[in-house]
């Protein structure tokens, strides 16, 4: 996922630019389901060197997701980058099954 008019950025400052202003925190989340999770796990055929394909291709668009959330949230406050950008996974289980949560966080920012 790429948007050519938001900075994003893991780390808390940016060189060679002027932030002059924080909007504060912006998130995203999606789930990755657990009939998707159920569904690849079922018959792993799909293996690549001990790495199962299809889910990592699940997994990102959860991913993909998420940060589009996070970036069109940034967008409504005006802000042209987010910053100390941090990514979690985190298996719901219990009574969601095997749902896995995927959450993005950040500081929307404008800058020059």
């Amino acid at each position: 996922m790429e948007d050519a008019n938001m900075l994003l950025s893991s780390t808390n400052t940016l060189d060679n630019k002027e932030i002059f202003k924080y909007h504060g925190l912006v998130t995203g989340e999606s789930l990755l389901g657990s009939n998707v999770y159920k569904d690849l796990f079922s018959g792993v055929r799909d293996v690549v060197g001990g790495r199962t394909s299809k889910y990592e291709k699940e997994l990102q668009k959860a991913r993909n997701l998420t940060i589009e959330s996070m970036v069109n949230k940034a967008k409504e406050l005006n802000a042209n980058g987010i910053i100390g950008i941090k990514i979690s996974y985190n298996n719901l289980g219990g009574t969601m099954g095997n749902t896995i949560l995927v959450t993005a966080y950040g500081t929307a920012i404008s800058f020059k």
